[in-house]
């Protein structure tokens, strides 16, 4: 019995240890730089969108906007990295500003909301919220992640 008490604090220890490692749940410290653009990512806590790897190494990105310019030409600004090589995106909600998944998120464009690089992808976790912020913001369309294109990135510019 007490060996099995042992293995379970071993194996609580474990999953606790795993969770502060992972980079979905790092936060961009205050020498952390987008990629893109340049600028200190940590200051911008409301827009903060990051990548992670395959290798659990993250890359932090002042908005949705830089995110995806990243996402669409990764070699440009990481040569050693490919579209495939990234395991998750995270975003932050709009309303809740909590991490979550880019993939699945809904975004609002056009909206009188800016970012800290200007026009902004303004993202949520539900599509009731965004469709409530497009109204309310004078957007102009509400997105998928697989729907956003360099086209329409180069509107935002």
């Amino acid at each position: 019995m007490k060996y099995l008490k042992i293995v379970l604090a071993l194996l609580l220890l474990a999953t606790f240890a795993d969770a502060a490692d992972d980079p979905a749940r790092k936060k961009p410290g205050p020498k952390d730089k987008c990629p893109v653009c340049g600028m200190f990512v940590a200051k911008y806590r409301d827009f903060v969108a990051s990548v992670v790897f395959k290798d659990g190494s993250p890359a932090f990105f002042d908005g949705v906007k830089d995110l995806m310019k990243y996402y669409f030409e990764p070699a440009k600004y990481h040569p050693d990295k490919t579209t495939a090589d990234i395991a998750a995106i995270y975003v932050t909600d709009y309303y809740t500003l909590k991490l979550i998944d880019g993939r699945q998120a809904y975004y609002v464009v056009g909206s009188d909301v800016y970012g800290p690089m200007g026009r902004e992808l303004i993202p949520f976790a539900e599509e009731k919220a965004a469709k409530e912020f497009l109204k309310d913001h004078k957007g102009k369309s509400l997105l998928k992640f697989s729907e956003i294109t360099p086209a329409l990135l180069g509107t935002l510019d």
